[in-house]
């Protein structure tokens, strides 16, 4: 990972495959997350009243100056977290075309509406309109730096909002370089800022009285302290918490197409994804073939710092002690590994593992594993798939593999989860316009489309009477207008409906 290293004022980000120091970045204490917030008041202020057209074409100047420097933040985002520059170049592709969606998108989702307002309140004009909240704090992730809180950062942005952006302690250049281009775009007031720190930093921005929404990435275990830092002001927050996603495999599926989608949901960053496939549950009859292909597969990959590698590191070296225990736990309790095994983790990186035959209350299949490791189980038929599939706490993505589209419409609908791909991987995050979030232990929330720009915004309901008719809510009402009004909801209402 780029460990963090502290000392007295400054900390180290560190390759975490060489290990070499990559920038030295300031530890910014509460007073200086408190002046960030207060600057982002201002600019708040500043930047709701420049109104939607002028936020769309700023934001679109910073998508463009983003565009330009693609290149620059790939590079940063490959010697922060070890992955792959062709990985790293299309996550900034991906978070780049969410702040273009968001741009264009937001007068239209949050502007003003006309609502009808029911025959009872005929005589009211009715407006609905959706506006910003003031100062956001985004705590982001290391795994996609730049994707992920993206899609807070500019949907909350678009909103008419302020940020304050706290990265991770192991990728704290890629927001600085974020906060900079915005800066180089809107040097009028910092709407973006990006505050360096450890786990304290984050805490300061999380607890203060002054910021009106968190949007927060990482663990559970995480989120629960952040949740309990907002709670001492009210403050909500959207959190996204990670998974443990599985993938169904049909009897019909193409399962040379789900074996590659499959591989590279599980291995791809190093298997370091929140809506990676931690799991695959294939029906019988196709199991033998598909595990056949998905090894052969597997047994190709190869982890680097290279650019031939098929993936990096693991970015925090905590998480490899994890990653051992889930592999030594699953085998033995009697599972098989098919291809690597426990000496596959060689810090910093480890080797492709397919995993079989693991029970279900192993922790490989139970607990979020962060690594490039998979299991895949035999069923009978896709109703187990679907049950052993929703049988854990998480339930943030998935993926269903199968050739009749009506069955896996059904079996996509019955994951309990955010966001479903059939015949494709996690293609649900390339597209801007649907919203992106988990239940249960996976968060609650949303980011991206429609639904995460008014995640960042308060709705405003506005009546304007327009003439004046029976009023109710008077002292003054009589016993006739009463009756007049008991009979028309009578005849509106009162009917019997039949099939």
């Amino acid at each position: 990972m780029s460990v963090a290293t502290e000392s007295a004022e400054t900390f180290a980000s560190l390759n975490p495959a060489t290990g070499e120091v990559v920038a030295e970045h300031p530890v910014q204490d509460g007073a200086a997350v408190a002046a960030a917030i207060e600057r982002a008041r201002e600019a708040a202020e500043w930047w709701r009243a420049l109104g939607w057209k002028e936020r769309r074409l700023r934001l679109l100047n910073v998508k463009g100056s983003l565009t330009r420097n693609l290149n620059r933040m790939a590079e940063l985002i490959h010697q922060e977290t070890g992955k792959p520059v062709q990985d790293a170049q299309l996550e900034t592709i991906m978070a780049i075309t969410h702040l273009d969606w968001a741009a264009r998108n937001a007068q239209k989702v949050l502007g003003p509406r006309s609502v009808y307002p029911g025959l009872m309140a005929v005589n009211q004009k009715c407006v609905l309109e959706y506006q910003p909240l003031g100062v956001v704090g985004v705590i982001g992730p290391w795994n996609y730096p730049i994707f992920t809180p993206m899609g807070s950062i500019a949907y909350a942005l678009a909103a008419g909002n302020a940020v304050v952006f706290k990265p991770s302690e192991y990728t704290p250049g890629v927001g600085v370089l974020l906060a900079e281009l915005f800066a180089a775009v809107i040097p009028e007031h910092p709407v973006l800022q990006t505050v360096t720190g450890l786990g304290e930093t984050g805490a300061a921005l999380s607890s203060s009285p002054h910021v009106d929404k968190i949007a927060f990435t990482g663990s559970a275990r995480t989120a629960k302290r952040v949740m309990a830092a907002c709670a001492e002001n009210l403050t909500p927050i959207v959190a996204e918490c990670g998974g443990k996603d599985a993938c169904i495999v049909d009897a019909d599926a193409d399962l040379d197409a789900a074996a590659e989608a499959a591989l590279w949901g599980a291995m791809s960053n190093a298997g370091q994804t929140c809506i990676g496939v931690e799991r695959i549950y294939v029906v019988d009859e196709a199991y033998d073939k598909f595990l056949g292909k998905l090894t052969e597969k597997a047994k190709d990959l190869r982890p680097g710092f290279d650019r031939e590698s098929a993936y990096g590191p693991i970015t925090m070296p905590s998480q490899l002690d994890i990653v051992e225990r889930h592999i030594k736990d699953a085998l033995d309790k009697g599972g098989k590994a098919v291809v690597g095994g426990a000496d596959s983790v060689r810090k910093p990186y480890v080797e492709p593992v397919v995993l079989t035959n693991v029970p279900d209350d192993s922790s490989a299949v139970c607990e979020e594993t962060f690594g490039p490791t998979i299991t895949v189980h035999r069923v009978k038929d896709l109703d187990e798939a679907v049950e052993r599939t929703n049988k854990t706490s998480y339930g943030l993505a998935g993926t269903i593999f199968s050739r009749d589209k009506a069955r896996a419409l059904d079996v996509a609908r019955r994951m309990r989860s955010g966001m479903t791909s059939i015949n494709a991987f996690a293609a649900f995050a390339q597209v801007a316009a649907l919203p992106f979030g988990g239940v249960g232990e996976s968060g609650f929330g949303r980011i991206h489309g429609a639904d995460g720009l008014r995640e960042f915004t308060r709705p405003k309901a506005i009546t304007r009477q327009r003439f004046a008719t029976m009023n109710l809510t008077t002292f003054a009402r009589t016993e006739k207008e009463m009756a007049r009004v008991l009979g028309l909801i009578n005849m509106i209402h009162g009917r019997r409906y039949k099939r």
